[in-house]
C-alpha cells in the first residue's frame, strides 16, 4: 500500500505541476442559498481575479459577481489559490454560461427546476479508479440535476495532489451540474503523532452552504431544493446527544416547512443500518443519538456510503421493520480503490431487501409530493440499466404514520 501510494504522489504531483497553471482547473458548482450558486476553481496565477462571468447566452456575461480565494498547507504541500465566487439570483430550469477569473474556457451548467419532478444522482465512495470512471459515464447519461455525495471523494488520504486529480476527474460533471458533498472518514486526513488540521483540505476545497442553515460546520449543513429539503450529516464531528450537530439537527428538523418542502432527505457516510461484514457497529453512537429525531420527523430516505457495496432496505427504526421508519439504502459504491466489500452477513435480515456488492450509481427522480422512484445502476452494464428499483411514497401523507 505504501508503495502504491508514493507512486500515486509522484505521478499526481508531476501532473498538478504541469496542469496547473494560468487557466481555471477543478471547476466545480455547488447550490448556495436561494436561487445561487457557488463556482469553486483553482489555478496557479495568483494574479487572476476572483470574479466570475456568466449569461444565459454562450460568450455573452451579462452579469459578473466577486468572491475570495483561500489557500491551504499541509505536510510540505501548498495548494493553489481556490477561488470561490457566488452568483446569483439565478432562474430555475435554465442553462447559464459562465467563465471563471475573466478569461478561459466557457463552462455551461444548469439551475435546478422550480418545481417537481427531479432528479438527484446519488453515489458515495468515488475514489479515482477505472470504476470511478465508469461510475462518472454511467451518471453523465443520467439526465440528473443535482449531484449527492454522502463522502468518500478523492481518496487522497495525506497525499495532496491526489486532491487536485480528483479535481479534474470530476470537473466535466461537477461544473455543469451542482454537487453536493459530506465527509467521509478518507476526508479526515490526520496522521498519528503530527499536528495536523482535520479535513483542512476538504475544507478549503469543497465550501458548503453550512451557515447558510445555521451550522457552525461545514462537516454538516442542509438545503432545500425543488421541494426536498435535504440533510447532510458529519459521520466524523462529533454526533452523540446533545453534541452541537445533534441540537443543530434537532433545531433543522423542527423548522421544516412539510407544506414547501414535503420531502425530507438524509445523507451521512457510515450507515446505520448494514448487513455487510464491513464497518460493522461504526454508525451505533450516531443512531443511537439521532434515529429518534428522524423518526419524529417522518424522515423519508437515509443515504449512506462507507461500505463498498449497494444495499437497500426496508422503512425501519430501533432494529426492527416500521412502516413509519425511514428507508435506508447504502450506495458506497462509486469506484473506492479498497475494492468492493464483498462479504454480507448470512442469513439476510428481514429488514434488508437487495444486496450487492457491485460498482455503481442511484438514481432518485421525485415525480411530486407523494410519489418517488428509486433506481440502482451496476457498473457491469454497458449502458446505465436499472439492476434494482423501488417506488417510495412520502411519510408525511401517509395516515398510517400520524403522530
Amino acid at each position: 500500500m505504501g508503495a502504491a501510494f508514493l507512486l500515486a504522489f509522484l505521478l499526481t504531483t508531476a501532473a498538478v505541476y504541469a496542469c496547473l497553471c494560468a487557466g481555471p482547473e477543478q471547476v466545480h458548482i455547488s447550490l448556495s442559498g436561494q436561487n445561487q450558486m457557488r463556482v469553486t476553481w483553482l489555478t496557479n496565477d495568483t494574479g487572476v481575479l476572483s470574479i466570475v462571468e456568466y449569461g444565459t447566452l454562450p460568450g455573452v456575461y451579462n452579469y459578473s459577481a466577486k468572491g475570495g480565494n483561500t489557500s491551504y498547507s499541509y505536510l510540505g504541500y501548498k495548494s493553489g489559490p481556490i477561488y470561490d465566487v457566488t452568483i446569483g439570483p439565478l432562474d430555475a430550469n435554465t442553462n447559464y454560461y459562465y467563465r471563471c477569473g475573466t478569461s478561459g474556457p466557457e463552462y455551461k451548467f444548469k439551475t435546478p427546476p422550480l418545481q417537481f419532478p427531479i432528479t438527484f444522482a446519488i453515489v458515495g465512495d468515488l475514489g479515482q479508479t477505472k470504476w470511478t470512471n465508469s461510475t462518472l459515464q454511467h451518471i453523465q447519461q443520467t439526465n440528473y440535476d443535482v449531484f449527492l455525495l454522502p463522502g468518500g471523494l478523492s481518496y487522497a488520504d495525506t497525499q495532496q495532489p491526489l486532491w487536485d486529480s480528483f479535481g479534474k476527474l470530476v470537473e466535466p460533471l461537477a461544473s455543469t451540474r451542482p454537487w453536493m458533498v459530506t465527509e467521509g472518514n478518507h476526508e479526515t486526513e490526520t496522521v498519528p503523532i503530527v499536528v495536523t488540521e482535520p479535513f483542512i483540505a476538504y475544507n478549503a476545497r469543497w465550501q458548503m452552504p453550512f451557515e447558510q442553515s445555521g451550522s457552525s460546520s461545514n462537516l454538516y449543513y442542509s438545503f432545500d431544493v425543488t421541494g426536498v429539503h435535504i440533510i447532510m450529516l458529519g459521520s466524523y464531528a462529533r454526533n452523540g446527544k446533545y453534541s452541537d450537530q445533534y441540537e443543530w439537527l434537532q433545531a433543522d428538523l423542527s423548522s421544516v416547512n412539510r407544506t414547501r418542502t414535503p420531502w425530507i432527505l438524509v445523507l451521512f457516510h457510515t450507515p446505520w443500518y448494514n448487513s455487510n461484514a464491513a464497518h460493522q457497529g461504526e454508525g451505533d453512537e450516531a443512531k443511537k443519538a439521532m434515529e429518534p429525531l428522524l423518526y419524529a420527523a417522518k424522515v423519508d430516505v437515509v443515504f449512506a456510503g462507507h461500505v463498498h457495496a449497494y444495499e437497500r432496505f426496508t422503512r425501519v427504526y430501533m432494529d426492527a421493520i416500521n412502516p413509519c421508519g425511514a428507508l435506508h439504502i447504502t450506495i458506497g459504491d462509486g469506484g473506492s480503490p479498497e475494492g468492493l466489500s464483498t462479504q454480507f452477513l448470512d442469513p439476510q435480515p428481514q429488514w434488508s431487501l437487495f444486496r450487492e456488492a457491485s460498482f455503481g450509481h442511484g438514481e432518485l427522480t421525485i415525480y411530486n409530493a407523494t410519489h418517488a422512484h428509486w433506481t440502482w445502476h451496476r457498473n457491469d452494464d454497458n449502458n446505465s440499466v436499472i439492476a434494482d428499483e423501488v417506488w417510495i411514497n412520502n411519510l408525511s401523507f401517509s395516515s398510517n404514520c400520524t403522530k
